[in-house]
């Protein structure tokens, strides 16, 4: 079973704004001659690389429901100028959306079980339909 990272999306207000980030960061690589693929820097640095790399992914709570992930495609670590050690998770291009699942706030990222992922909602839902708003409530309301 793969093992994930969960992180809040700080900023973004909804799966939209999410992926329009990851489009500006994608044409942005491609136009400097790299491949489409967005970055986050984290301070902390994952001990469980190997499992987190073999099929796991980065999933993205967003206005406290998990509701997208992205492939984890690697996980760098660098010391930047201020002598601070970070990590750079590298991250697949695509935005999948999952179904909702309520995540209260917390700092930094955390492990997470294949188990314990809420699934992808592609093909798998008529849900997937709805407003995004309107399943995050249902979500809530354990409708979904």
């Amino acid at each position: 079973m793969a093992l994930h990272l969960i992180k809040l999306c700080v900023g973004a207000d909804s799966i939209d704004d999410l992926r329009e980030w990851v489009s500006q960061r994608s044409l942005t690589a491609i136009a400097a001659g790299l491949e489409p693929h967005s970055v986050h820097t984290t301070r902390m640095i994952p001990k469980r690389i190997e499992e987190l790399l073999d099929e796991g992914s980065l999933y993205w709570v967003i206005k406290g429901q998990v509701q997208a992930r992205q492939k984890l495609l690697d996980i760098r670590s660098f010391t930047g100028a201020d002598g601070i050690t970070r990590c750079d998770l590298i991250l697949g291009p695509e935005v999948i959306e999952t179904s909702p699942a309520p995540k209260r706030p917390f700092q930094g990222w955390r492990y997470l079980k294949g188990e314990e992922a809420p699934r992808d909602l592609a093909g798998s839902d008529l849900s997937q339909d709805l407003p995004s708003d309107l399943r995050r409530e249902l979500a809530e309301l354990g409708l979904l």
